[in-house]
């Protein structure tokens, strides 16, 4: 006599779930993301999609911060090399719009990308790849750490600042007629610059902002 289809399956007889890995923490939490985005991505979401209870996930990662700390550079690791055509600066320029691109995919990881603090081999990568261009323009060592930092400040700042949900058109509209309705008697220099404060598209003002920073990083001596 077989048994009825709706008969309980014995826990015997369940395919064995597989092992808890840092690894595969990461890949479902990188999975979320992508499906629902960053503010799902906590332990107990996780815990749901790998069918084990929350304690069970700190055994690989402490708290919510150090899980997406580790998604960011494990999404880090689609930025690449950097290119072999083109100046020190070009491909240094090009390496960190590679990265503003990523976080604009996800806006976000983009603003917790501002306190995150990523230590994994796709963020190590990154740095080396940074520090070997600057190193390549003779930027002097000093300045090339200091310079590493701020370099990423900036992107990330800009990919937050423009994240898809970060204001809405209304709010950019009600910022823009201020700018614009400045009063030259009260606000000289807004009135004189109000169009030119607003201006330009993110990708522009990203590279403008980079090759700055990137010239100031090569002059600016840093303290002893």
């Amino acid at each position: 006599m077989t048994d009825r289809p709706d008969t309980p399956r014995s826990r015997r007889e369940r395919p064995a779930k597989p092992a808890l890995t840092r690894e595969g923490i990461v890949a479902a939490a990188v999975a979320v993301l992508r499906a629902e985005g960053l503010r799902k991505v906590t332990m107990r979401r996780l815990a749901q999609e790998l069918d084990t209870g929350p304690a069970s996930l700190y055994v690989y990662v402490r708290n919510t911060a150090e899980l997406h700390a580790a998604v960011l550079d494990e999404l880090l690791g689609t930025v690449g090399p950097a290119p072999a055509e083109g100046s020190w600066r070009e491909r240094l320029e090009q390496v960190l719009t590679a990265y503003t691109a990523m976080l604009f995919e996800h806006p976000s990881l983009a603003r917790s990308a501002l306190t995150a603090r990523p230590s994994g081999p796709h963020y190590l990568a990154l740095i080396e790849t940074l520090l070997g261009l600057l190193d390549e323009g003779g930027v002097p060592p000093a300045q090339a750490a200091w310079g590493v930092d701020l370099l990423l400040q900036h992107a990330t700042a800009t990919a937050a600042e423009h994240s898809a949900d970060e204001a809405s058109e209304e709010d950019w509209d009600a910022l823009r007629r201020v700018v614009r309705d400045a009063s030259e008697r009260t606000h000289p220099h807004i009135a004189a610059l109000g169009g030119a404060l607003l201006s330009g598209a993110p990708h522009e003002r990203l590279s403008w902002g980079l090759r700055t920073l990137i010239a100031g990083i090569e002059h600016a001596p840093a303290p002893d």
